[in-house]
């Protein structure tokens, strides 16, 4: 971020750097069958994908289903597709392209926007980043891949891949014990306007990690920190299709519903279908019939919940 705007040079320079390190671990990467160091040798494929997508909208003020970040999420991958091809083509002029590289679409001079009849912005040079791969080519086939990062992104503190937040706070089991997470950025914006204190953070534990039925937070606040259950699922597929020509693999996109229904699925289906993804649902998310029970919570602000269901390992049940 530079004075409240994405720094797209800065994230053009980093992509380029993490397309050189990927390509350099195919050949010193140890592989646990002949096949896989044979295709990875034969097409160079690397994945370059994301985490904290949601972080740098807040950071922005930007709710996560506004047209400021739907355009910001378009031309970030354009910039990481654009930063690694240019990355991936200086390779090939130095160390050749990959072996597999003729009769590929890029070979032709097809790049993957040009798959989805969709015409990039002019935040950069495609024209000449087209004419240099056309002489060099470029040393990897795929390069973008937006995985999940589950584990990756709790250990650098950012949200999951390119999803919304799917709470504000809520308690994570490890193998010492249980311990509260709370979003660090509705923290900060809380204590500013000093709301932040330990009864507020018993509301928001007794809501599921939402604040949106909490009166004396701002609405400007409320719509910045929506929860992937308070937002519109078609806005997740139209963010998913935006970025999506500029990813040559795919995404791991999840869908969240509460209560699924045949209808529901099937129309969030044909909806991807229709609007090109690869990908249409990695996981549907659903809530829990039953949740768990909030030790932590005080009484006055708990809700009614459901029976809690036995656990697997319930004594009762073990006979």
């Amino acid at each position: 971020m530079i004075n409240g705007h994405f720094d797209h040079q800065k994230l053009f320079e980093v992509t380029q750097v993490i397309t050189r390190n990927l390509d350099k671990i195919i050949d010193e990467n140890s592989y646990p069958i002949v096949e896989a160091q044979t295709s990875n040798s034969l097409h160079r494929p690397i994945g370059i994908g994301v985490q904290g997508l949601a972080d740098a909208f807040i950071l922005l003020r930007m709710p996560f289903d506004s047209k400021e970040a739907r355009a910001l999420n378009q031309a970030i991958f354009e910039t990481i597709y654009f930063g690694a091809l240019t990355a991936s083509k200086d390779l090939a002029k130095k160390k050749g392209t990959y072996p597999s590289y003729e009769g590929s679409p890029i070979s032709k001079g097809i790049l993957q926007y040009e798959m989805w009849n969709v015409k990039p912005s002019s935040n950069w040079d495609w024209e000449a980043l087209k004419t240099e791969i056309a002489v060099h080519g470029v040393r990897n086939s795929l390069l973008v891949a937006l995985m999940p990062t589950a584990s990756t992104s709790q250990i650098l503190g950012n949200n999951e891949c390119f999803e919304p937040y799917t709470s504000n706070l809520y308690t994570r089991r490890v193998l010492s014990g249980e311990f509260i997470v709370v979003n660090k950025h509705l923290m900060r914006d809380l204590v500013k306007r000093e709301l932040w204190n330990e009864e507020m953070k018993q509301r928001i534990l007794a809501a599921n990690g939402s604040i949106q039925g909490i009166e004396e937070i701002p609405s400007e606040i409320k719509e910045l920190y929506k929860t992937v259950w308070e937002i519109k699922q078609k806005a997740l597929i139209d963010m998913a299709a935006d970025r999506g020509p500029f990813i040559c693999q795919s995404q791991s996109l999840n869908l969240f519903v509460e209560s699924p229904t045949f209808a529901k699925l099937s129309s969030m289906h044909f909806y991807a279908w229709k609007k090109g993804l690869k990908t249409g649902m990695y996981y549907l998310r659903i809530k829990a019939a039953a949740e768990a029970i909030k030790f932590t919570v005080n009484q006055k602000y708990e809700q009614p919940q459901q029976e809690i269901a036995c656990s697997l390992d319930c004594l009762s049940c073990s006979g």
